[in-house]
C-alpha cells in the first residue's frame, strides 16, 4: 500500500509541464556503458539522428553527430586515436570530447591550421551526456540550448539501484535493438494479460494462467510523468500488490510486491532509434524483505549466470513476441487512429489504452523523428528478425569476448577428439600387429573411443551455442 500511495502521489514537476511533451528535452538511456568497447566509436540512431558514441581521454563517453563538419562523412567509421581525440577516416581531422577540432592535417601552415580550428563551424556536433547506474544517457538536444537544458532535468533512473542497505540485488543488463517501435514496445509492457500465452514455457501456461483480473488506476495521467496502473489478484495469489508505472519517454518499471518474498522490479527502458525499431535496455532487482528472503524472478532468468550467458538466453524470450509486434506495426499502419482501430472489451487493456491516449492527446501523436519518418515495409524474411549479430553482439564486448573463448574451445574439443582417436588406433593397431590383442587392451581402445566422442559431442554442443550469438528462430505453432 505504500508504494502505491507514493506512486499516486507524483505530480507533474517537469520544468515543461505547462507544454505538450518535448521529445528532444529527455535524457535516453542509449547504451550499458561496461558493454561498450572504449577503444573504438559506435554508431547508434536517436530519435532517426545519427550519432557516435566514443570514450574521450578523460574517460568519458560522449555523443557526437554522425558526420565530420568538413565533409559529413560518418566519424563512426574513424577510429578513437592514443591521445583520446576522435579521427574522422575520411581526411584526418580530430576531435576532443568537446567537439573542438583539434587537428586539420591538409592545413598549408600551422597558424592557417589554428584559424581554421577556431572558426566554430570546424566544431563536431555534441549532445549532452552522463552516467548514471551503468548506462550511458544521452540528452537529444544539441548545442548550447541543450547543454542548459540537460542541467534542469534528472535521468528516469531507480532509486533502488542506489539502495545501500544490501537489500537490493540487481541482476545483468540486456540490451537489444528490436525490430519494432518505441510505442509497440511500450504497448506491449503495458500488458500483463499477454505473457502467459506469448511467452508460454517460460513465463506462465497459455492453458492455466489467462486469467481475467482488472486493472486500476493508480496515479492520474500526466503529460511529462506518464501514468501508473495495477494489477488484482485473486483469492489466495501470493502477490500482494503489481504495479505498471509508464514514466515518459523510455521507462516501464514493474514492481511486484510477495507477500512473504519481497519484491521484483523489472526496469525496462524502450529508446526510439528509428522509424519500426527501438532499442531496449532492462533489468532485473530482487529486494529482500525484512526476513532477508529474496523474491522469484522473472523465469530462469533470475539463476546464477554469466551476463554473456544471460544475454543469448534473452532470445529464448525476446523472440517469442518479436515477430508478430513486427507485423502488427505495420498492420496497424494502414489504420487512421489506433483508438478506432482496436477492439478491447476487457479491463486488462485499460493501461494500453491510456498509453495510446497520452501518445495522441499529450505528445503530438509519436515521436517527431529526424529525417525520414517513413515506416520501412514488414520484413518477410523471418530469419532477419531473428538476427541476434547485429542487435546485440556486434556491439557487446562481453559477448564477442564470450563468442571467442568458445570458438577456440570448440576448435580444441574437435581437435583433442581427433587426437585421442588416432592414438587409440595406432595403439589398436600395434597391438594386433605385435599380436598383443587381450581384453585389457580392447578396454583401453574402447574408452579412448568415448572419450573421442564424448569430446565431439561437446564440440557440438559448443557449436549450437555458438549459433545463439548469431541468429534464434522461434515459432509459436512448435512450442506446445
Amino acid at each position: 500500500m505504500t508504494a502505491i500511495s507514493t506512486i499516486a502521489g507524483k505530480s507533474e514537476s517537469n520544468p515543461c509541464s505547462s507544454a505538450d511533451f518535448q521529445w528532444t528535452q529527455q535524457w535516453y538511456p542509449v547504451a550499458v556503458i561496461e558493454f561498450l568497447d572504449p577503444h573504438k566509436p559506435h554508431s547508434l540512431q536517436l530519435l532517426g539522428k545519427n550519432v557516435v558514441l566514443w570514450r574521450d581521454g578523460a574517460q568519458q563517453w560522449q555523443c557526437f553527430e554522425d558526420a565530420c563538419p568538413h565533409r559529413l562523412a560518418p566519424l563512426s567509421e574513424g577510429r578513437v586515436e592514443a591521445d583520446g581525440t576522435l579521427l574522422c577516416a575520411y581526411h584526418g581531422w580530430r576531435f576532443d570530447g568537446a567537439g573542438n577540432c583539434t587537428k586539420i592535417p591538409q592545413s598549408q601552415t600551422s597558424e592557417l591550421e589554428a584559424q581554421h580550428r577556431a572558426n566554430p563551424k570546424s566544431c563536431a556536433i555534441a549532445y549532452p551526456t552522463q552516467e548514471a547506474q551503468g548506462l550511458l544517457w544521452v540528452w537529444a538536444e544539441a548545442g548550447t540550448q541543450g547543454a542548459i537544458e540537460s542541467k534542469t532535468r534528472s535521468p528516469r533512473t531507480i532509486p533502488e539501484l542506489d539502495d545501500k542497505s544490501g537489500r537490493v540485488v540487481k541482476l545483468f543488463w540486456n540490451i537489444r535493438d528490436m525490430p519494432y517501435g518505441w510505442d509497440y514496445f511500450m504497448e506491449n509492457v503495458a500488458d500483463p494479460a499477454h505473457v502467459p500465452v506469448s511467452h508460454h514455457g517460460l513465463v506462465g501456461d497459455r492453458d492455466r494462467d489467462a486469467k481475467y483480473y482488472d486493472m486500476p488506476r493508480l496515479r492520474e495521467i500526466s503529460t511529462q510523468e506518464g501514468f501508473s496502473f495495477g494489477v488484482t489478484q485473486g483469492e489466495g495469489a501470493p502477490i500482494m500488490a503489481a504495479i505498471h508505472d509508464f514514466q515518459p519517454p523510455c521507462l516501464m518499471k514493474i514492481t511486484t510486491t510477495f507477500t512473504d518474498e519481497g519484491q521484483l522490479i523489472l526496469v525496462l527502458y524502450a529508446i526510439p532509434t528509428r522509424p519500426g525499431w527501438c532499442r531496449h535496455i532492462g533489468t532485473q532487482i530482487l529486494v529482500k524483505n525484512t526476513q532477508g528472503k529474496l523474491p522469484p524472478g522473472l523465469g530462469f532468468f533470475a539463476l546464477p549466470m554469466p551476463t554473456w550467458f544471460g544475454h543469448i538466453l534473452a532470445s529464448l524470450f525476446l523472440h517469442q513476441d518479436m515477430v508478430f509486434l513486427h507485423y502488427q506495426e505495420r498492420t496497424m499502419a494502414t489504420k487512421d487512429r489506433w483508438l478506432d482501430a482496436v477492439y478491447t472489451p476487457n479491463p486488462q487493456d485499460k493501461m494500453t489504452i491510456t498509453f495510446r491516449q497520452w501518445l495522441e492527446k499529450r505528445a503530438g501523436g509519436g515521436v517527431p523523428w529526424t529525417g525520414d519518418s517513413q515506416l520501412p515495409p514488414a520484413e518477410l524474411n523471418k530469419q532477419v528478425l531473428f538476427d541476434v549479430w547485429h542487435t546485440h553482439t556486434a556491439d557487446c564486448q562481453y559477448c564477442q569476448t564470450a563468442l571467442k573463448r568458445l570458438q577456440w574451445a570448440r576448435v580444441g574439443s574437435y581437435g583433442l577428439a581427433i587426437a585421442i582417436l588416432v592414438i587409440a588406433i595406432l595403439l589398436e593397431s600395434r597391438s594386433l600387429a605385435l599380436m598383443q590383442q587381450t581384453s585389457v587392451v580392447s578396454i583401453a581402445f574402447g574408452g579412448r573411443v568415448a572419450i573421442s566422442l564424448g569430446l565431439t559431442a561437446l564440440g557440438y554442443g559448443i557449436g549450437k551455442l555458438i549459433g545463439l550469438f548469431y541468429v534464434y528462430e522461434f515459432e509459436h505453432a512448435q512450442n506446445d
